[in-house]
């Protein structure tokens, strides 16, 4: 398999086997009034990571890539003080990662290097993926924390009991085929 394959492989993973069962996995036990807190002002919920993670995908890989229509009010995922709760949230997100996972499976090693653009930004497909990629693992970063704050004890992503770090998600270690 040469390297733009594993690129594209290792990024499906990453978004639908490894992000996604983390957050629900995080999410399981909350309530829709705790993923509306914020910290302070100038903090997002949980509820706003989420719309904004569905939003910054669809934008990004299943528009921007894919070519596909979308409509998006970002400046609205991060002013919302509530709206759907934690059930609707997460299958929205659910839904656009599994349409930016068929997005990812039709690509060829070629349209890596083809020009898109996004937010008025030229750009590259890889270059897409690689900032979709790190954008959902950083708000993921960010649920997790909220996670541990609000529902101490609740996050076990791993076995550490042979030093090993099996992880506990669900997800697949190996780099998935087509």
């Amino acid at each position: 398999m040469d390297s733009a394959q594993i690129f594209i492989d290792r990024s499906r993973y990453y978004l639908t086997e490894e992000y996604l069962p983390k957050l629900r996995q995080c999410l399981a036990g909350m309530s829709d009034e705790v993923i509306w807190q914020r910290a302070n002002e100038q903090s997002n919920s949980i509820g706003n990571l989420l719309m904004h993670l569905a939003g910054n995908v669809r934008e990004w890989i299943v528009g921007g890539v894919g070519g596909k229509p979308f409509d998006r009010h970002r400046a609205d995922e991060f002013a919302a003080r509530d709206g759907l709760p934690l059930k609707g949230l997460m299958s929205h997100l659910g839904k656009t990662l599994a349409e930016a996972d068929d997005v990812l499976a039709n690509l060829s090693a070629d349209d890596l290097a083809g020009p898109c653009t996004i937010q008025n930004r030229e750009t590259t497909v890889l270059a897409a993926i690689y900032h979709v990629v790190e954008h959902v693992a950083m708000h993921t970063g960010q649920i997790v924390l909220l996670t541990k704050a609000y529902a101490p004890g609740s996050v076990h992503f791993y076995d550490d009991s042979d030093g090993a770090a099996r992880p506990l998600w669900g997800g697949r270690e190996g780099i998935r085929r087509k």
